[in-house]
């Protein structure tokens, strides 16, 4: 008796340590997911298709804007990912900085603090840290080392103009 009474603790304690990893696991993806889709947000509004394209594959959506890295054939790391859109990339490469205290309260590529230098690209959009690191989480999930544009990519960038994906297989 007392055999069958711990062999079903053991089973239920099992069962429930399951149960415990599986809704963790979902509740951590639906928190992934909110990231992500908040990171493709900021993306969208604050400018960054006009010059890397709206999958971020180096075909800019203004011609006068500045043609910006493929980003799908990448493989920089997150680290490298949040420098860049923080600092820009000085020396006319025509990336701007984006973080609100770039260059002024935060140091970038090991420069004094002070005035943002003369020649990166001037952007009127500024965005707080936590969502240059939402627009990371979106970058590393979805674009970085993804290789050609996928139709399931391209209706969740589109989700309000679904015939704008025809022409993607």
């Amino acid at each position: 008796m007392r055999e069958m009474l711990r062999g079903r603790y053991a089973r239920a304690t099992a069962l429930a340590l399951g149960i415990a990893v599986i809704t963790g696991a979902t509740a951590g993806w639906a928190q992934d997911e909110a990231k992500i889709k908040a990171g493709l947000k900021i993306w969208k509004d604050n400018g960054c298709a006009e010059c890397h394209g709206s999958f971020a594959n180096g075909e800019k959506q203004r011609d006068e804007s500045p043609t910006g890295a493929d980003l799908r054939t990448s493989r920089l790391d997150a680290a490298t990912l949040k420098i860049v859109i923080s600092c820009g990339k000085p020396g006319g490469a025509g990336m701007p900085a984006f973080d609100e205290g770039a260059y002024k309260t935060r140091p970038c590529y090991g420069r004094p603090l002070g005035d943002e230098p003369s020649d990166l690209y001037p952007n009127g959009q500024k965005l707080k840290p936590e969502e240059i690191d939402l627009v990371v989480a979106y970058l590393q999930a979805r674009i970085i080392g993804r290789g050609p544009v996928t139709k399931q990519e391209c209706l969740a960038y589109y989700e309000d103009r679904p015939d704008e994906c025809e022409d993607i297989k």
